[in-house]
């Protein structure tokens, strides 16, 4: 190999570099800010910034050890579940199961995500892409990459940088909603927690009851129901402490790391700057905020039939995004009265959004694939 040839070899990359790929090396580089510098979910955002740079410095979802990540995790659906059974292990449901009828609060916060359908096929997209899009609203990363694997593989870049960025910016893009929707006699409602007794047999054998029941009723949903419920029973089983441990740390940790530079990897510069791209993560944040705003809705009249019993800031974690969303509602509460402690209403509401969100999704890939 002559000079020439030598410095042709080595200035390729140089050569095959454009200013779109500038642009996304600058969004790679933005989500890695946040994560460092603001601490907005880090350890979804630096990954998946990470494997924003990779995928436009030649190491996209299409070559190499990315394209195994890829094909082994994202193809096959296999990062969502394990990353399902690692919150699985972190959920106690106790709180639902005392005060069942926050069931409400989690299906009022997936309004959005039907609603955003119908928008986005009013605005041209297909069925399929129209349900991936919807499921953003849900703000559950595993949910809308699954069902977005699915229906639209096409768009998932989009979709998956979109549910792990709105669930990192829920403390700043909730908060004002919140603020809008209630007023601070409502905020400040007190919610007495005196639950009902939780037996042992009644949490081991909840989660295999909801297993069979979805399995039965949406057997679309099932595969991720099934992972959350597992992980679920790992925790309450109380006899394989070390397998639960291990879900919510180690196994959550290597699928989280590895899902998040799989995405990263799609995040090219021609599957991303172009207007469909813009037009799915406007969607999304609307699919978002119609779901905080119906989850609010509802919970005032919760607090209007129960005469000021709920206060209605546990309606905004009827999404899922587990535990965040319970702790933002929990906290703006004590922001207006810090003696008023609704943690435990806004936990059962938020896994209540947790199932209700799986569910959601298991329903649209029913419809779209009924359709098809």
């Amino acid at each position: 190999m002559d000079l020439t040839e030598l410095l042709t070899e080595l200035g390729k990359g140089f050569a095959d570099f454009s200013w779109q790929k500038a642009v996304m090396l600058a969004v790679g580089l933005v989500l890695i800010y946040l994560a460092i510098a603001k601490e907005y979910e880090p350890v979804l955002l630096l990954p998946i910034g990470f494997g924003c740079l990779l995928a436009n410095l030649g190491m996209s979802n299409e070559v190499g050890f990315m394209k195994v990540i890829y094909d082994a995790g994202i193809k096959t659906e296999l990062f969502p579940l394990l990353i399902f059974v690692g919150v699985g292990a972190m959920i106690d449901f106790s709180p639902l199961l005392s005060q069942p009828s926050l069931v409400l609060l989690g299906a009022a916060g997936q309004f959005g995500i039907y609603a955003t359908l119908l928008l986005a096929l009013l605005l041209g997209f297909p069925l399929n892409q129209a349900a991936s899009i919807g499921v953003i609203g849900a703000i559950d990363g595993p949910t809308a990459i699954f069902v977005g694997s699915k229906l639209a593989p096409e768009i998932i870049a989009p979709i998956a940088v979109a549910a792990y960025s709105y669930m990192s910016l829920i403390p700043i893009i909730q908060p004002p909603i919140m603020k809008i929707m209630t007023t601070r006699k409502e905020r400040l409602i007190r919610m007495e927690y005196a639950p009902k007794p939780v037996s042992r047999l009644t949490l081991v054998v909840f989660p295999i009851m909801v297993t069979l029941l979805v399995a039965l009723v949406a057997p679309d949903a099932a595969p991720l129901m099934a992972a959350l419920m597992l992980g679920n029973l790992l925790r309450e089983a109380l006899v394989v402490d070390r397998l639960s441990k291990m879900a919510q740390n180690e196994l959550i940790n290597i699928a989280t790391l590895f899902l998040g530079l799989a995405i990263g990897s799609t995040m090219t510069a021609e599957s991303f700057l172009n207007l469909k791209t813009l037009a799915i993560l406007a969607l999304g944040l609307l699919a978002f905020v119609i779901d905080t705003v119906a989850g609010l809705l509802f919970g005032k009249l919760m607090a209007l039939i129960t005469h000021n019993k709920v206060n209605p800031l546990i309606g905004a974690c009827g999404i899922s995004a587990f535990p965040m969303a319970g702790r933002l509602s929990a906290k703006m509460a004590l922001e207006e009265d810090p003696s008023n402690f609704i943690l435990m209403h806004a936990m059962g509401s938020n896994t209540a959004g947790q199932l209700g969100s799986v569910i959601a999704g298991g329903l649209l890939l029913a419809l779209v694939m009924g359709i098809h």
